[in-house]
């Protein structure tokens, strides 16, 4: 076959370090854009990038030449240092180390876009640590909670 093909699609989930919620309104817009530059930038088309307070939810196509772990440490490590420079209580901004990552077919996506354009209504009842501790059952991830929060 003289051609490499792939259609991946992901669903990633990462939060602010330990849980803290400075994904401020004032800021949130322009995060959200930034993060959706970078994925497109390391040839992971981004479909819907948004989040809430404390955490933040990036569906995207992955480039055929690129890992998840790569891709991660790019937006993570240029959006924590750009967030930074956005006003003087943010200076203190990180990522937690981890993430989650998931597959999505196809026929998910629209139900995926939809998820994460509601994030804000989402949590008026639920936190992120149930929302991720839902994901990860939805997804038959096995984990330690132990070890989840940092």
């Amino acid at each position: 076959m003289p051609q490499s093909l792939t259609q991946i699609y992901v669903h990633i989930v990462f939060s602010t370090k330990y849980r803290r919620p400075l994904i401020l309104p004032a800021v949130e817009v322009e995060l959200y854009q930034y993060l959706t530059n970078q994925c497109n930038l390391a040839g992971c088309i981004a479909l819907e990038v948004g989040g809430h307070l404390d955490h933040v939810h990036i569906l995207c196509r992955l480039s055929k030449h690129t890992s998840i772990p790569k891709l991660l440490e790019k937006i993570k490590g240029t959006s924590s240092k750009w967030v930074k420079t956005r006003s003087l209580e943010l200076r203190d901004f990180y990522w937690q180390d981890g993430y989650g990552a998931f597959s999505v077919s196809a026929r998910e996506l629209d139900s995926i876009i939809s998820y994460i354009r509601n994030q804000h209504i989402h949590h008026k009842s639920k936190s992120f640590e149930q929302e991720y501790l839902e994901i990860l059952r939805q997804y038959n991830v096995e984990f330690d909670e132990r070890y989840l929060w940092d």
